[in-house]
Order: C-alpha cells, then structure tokens, then sequence
C-alpha cells in the first residue's frame, strides 16, 4: 500500500481541493491510501471524509502557503502518518517539511499568471529554479501555460509533469426542473442564456462579459452569473449601469451547479488571469455544454476553437460579443458545440484518467527513488 499525504493550507474550497476530492472519487484504493493535511475548521474537511479521506487538522495554516511554526507541526503530522510521498498543493511549509522529513515530494501547481519580472532573469531566476528544484522531485503542471510559467522562472522542465484535470461527470436535471428552474428566474421560452460559474474576482472577466453584452443590445440574451468573491457587488452595480438589470441573474454560490449547466445554451469563460484548468468549464463538457472561451491560460488546451467551444481574445469585447451573437443566431453551430464538447470530456478529461494518470506519476516517482539507491 502506498501512503500519500496531501497537504493543502485553503480553508474554503476552491480549485485545489476540488482536484483533491475528484481524485478520491476515481482512486485505486488498494493500492493507494489517502491522507490530507488542511486548517483547522477548514471547509474542506466534510467533503474529504465523505470521500474516504483520512484527515489531519493543523493549526496556523489557514490560507498561508510558509510558516515556520507550521513546518514543525507538519514535520510531527508526517512522522506519524510515515507517508512514501507528501503531495503539496500550493503549500511551501508542506515542501519544505517532506524534504526535511525524507520523503518524496510532490508539488502541483494550479495557477498560470504573468511571471513578476525579476524571476524573469538574473539571481531571481536561477534562485526560484534552485529552490523549487530542491524541493520537489516532481512538479505536476494542470496546463501547458502553468508549465510554461515554471520554466520562465527557472524550473527545470524535466521536473515538469503536464496534467490538465479532470472531474467527475454531471447528471442532466429532468426538464421539468429545468422548467421551474427558468420560470422562478423569469428565463422566458426563446430565451438565449449563457452561464459562468466562477468566483467573482476582476480576472475572472465577468464585467467583459456585461459589456459585451451592452454591446449586442439584445433582451432575449440572459446571463447566469453562479458564484461570489469580492467583484460582486461592483459587477452587480455595473449590470445596472448598462441597463441589464433584467438579463443578469445572480445566483450567489451554487452547490448544485448541474441544474445551472442543465439550463445554458452556452458556458462562458472570460478570464484574464490566472486561469490554468477550468474545473467548471469540464464539467459542463461532461453535459455536453459548448464554451465561449478567453485565449488566456490553460483555456486553448481544454477548448478545441469550433469544435467544444469558441475562443476569443482575452479582452477583446468586440471579439467576445461576436463569439456571443453567432451562437444565438446559429441553433447548428451550437449542436456541434454541444456534440464536440460531450466527445472531448470523454476522450480527455473524465475522473478515472485524471486520477490515473496522477497514480502512474506516484508510481513512477517511487520507482525513480528505488532505482537511485
């Protein structure tokens, strides 16, 4: 049996323990025993025990990627549970603990942004690729722009293990809660609606997706905003500002995010920052639910352009609403859409080939110690 602690500092749950939880959903648990690290209190914890997770509350380590303290609680945490690998998700104290530790170590990356320009170059290149060389024996990159981020700031890329996501298909709610579901938000018949389930942050694109919008001037075109984050009341007001008080519907967060996707004609993915693998743009494949797509991050490697999806140039709002009005005028090309999106998440992004792939790179990371010894 191998043991691995994952180890993650989040204490709601966002991208990385959604990658955590889809995983448990498709492990080989006679092989692979799963334990995981998180906060005190954590949002996390409940779902990881209803997926056969055994859990370990640690104190300060609530959203703090390094902590002195906390590397010496984890250091005990990993002498106790003696895993034969420590899986970090965004946790630097949690590196730093495995290496010290003895253990093999794993670090997954789930972001993609603009490298700050002195990792770019120089004694700040060569010093973050030092560290993270040091500290993890594989780095799992969930996009080919997160790899390239690794590498732009010094990572080897034979460290680099591309692994886009996967998640666990969505099952299609009946019609008829689809009906009530429009009919309570006041979705008319021949309405064309659109959804984004996302935090809303600036990056994430939604005020984008409101202009263009404004732009297409069209009253049958309804937006599903799913999700909060700190944007919100800014995007809220702006949605009245341009007189699309009617059309924009806030759904605040949604734990039933089936019913949402069950209920769009399109999904669209506006970011501009730090999207790496959308989670939310997969599941929505697994319903067989096209994408309008930013070209930014990890978007190009999870969407084929015409195929699951149209993509866009990020910020492009004039690109962004002519992506939006051919779909609306166009109920064949979103058929094919729809058809193309369904076929690439069984192809390529189901949870049993997420979590395959990750258990072969456990492997492997075991074999490779075994055979330097």
């Amino acid at each position: 049996m191998i043991r691995v602690l994952n180890i993650i500092s989040d204490t709601n749950i966002g991208g990385a323990g959604r990658v955590i939880l889809n995983y448990l959903r498709y492990a080989d648990t006679s092989r692979f025993e799963t334990h995981v690290a998180l906060p005190r209190g954590g949002a996390l914890k409940g779902p990881l025990l209803a997926a056969g997770a055994l859990v370990h509350e640690v104190d300060g380590m609530a959203d703090k990627s390094l902590d002195l303290k906390v590397i010496r609680e984890l250091e005990g945490l990993i002498d106790r549970v003696k895993p034969d690998i420590v899986h970090t998700h965004g946790s630097l104290s949690g590196r730093i603990a495995g290496r010290r530790r003895g253990c093999k170590v794993i670090f997954t990356r789930h972001s993609a942004f603009p490298v700050k320009p002195y990792l770019k170059r120089g004694p700040g290149r060569w010093l973050n690729g030092l560290v993270n060389g040091y500290l993890a024996d594989r780095i799992i990159a969930v996009s080919p722009a997160t790899a390239e981020n690794l590498t732009d700031s010094g990572v080897s890329p034979k460290k680099i293990e591309v692994m886009m996501n996967g998640v666990e298909p969505l099952t299609r709610r009946p019609p008829e809660a689809c009906a009530a579901f429009r009919r309570e938000r006041g979705i008319l018949p021949g309405d064309f609606v659109m959804g984004i389930v996302a935090r809303v942050e600036p990056y994430k694109g939604h005020e984008d997706i409101l202009r263009a919008m404004a732009r297409i001037g069209r009253p049958e075109l309804k937006l599903l905003v799913a999700g909060t984050g700190s944007d919100e009341e800014r995007i809220k007001a702006l949605a009245r500002e341009l007189g699309l008080d009617r059309q924009v519907i806030f759904l605040g967060f949604v734990e039933d995010v089936a019913t949402v996707f069950s209920v769009l004609d399109v999904q669209v993915n506006a970011s501009w920052g730090t999207e790496a693998s959308s989670m939310a743009m997969l599941e929505g494949f697994s319903l067989g639910v096209g994408v309008i797509a930013s070209d930014y991050g990890g978007n190009p490697w999870q969407v084929e352009d015409g195929v699951s999806g149209i993509l866009f140039k990020a910020r492009d709002i004039e690109g962004l609403a002519g992506a939006i009005t051919a779909l609306m005028d166009s109920p064949t090309l979103r058929e094919k859409l729809s058809c193309g999106a369904a076929a690439q998440y069984k192809k390529r992004f189901t949870g049993r080939i997420f979590a395959g792939r990750i258990e072969e790179i456990y492997t492997k990371t075991l074999e490779d110690a075994n055979g330097e010894r």
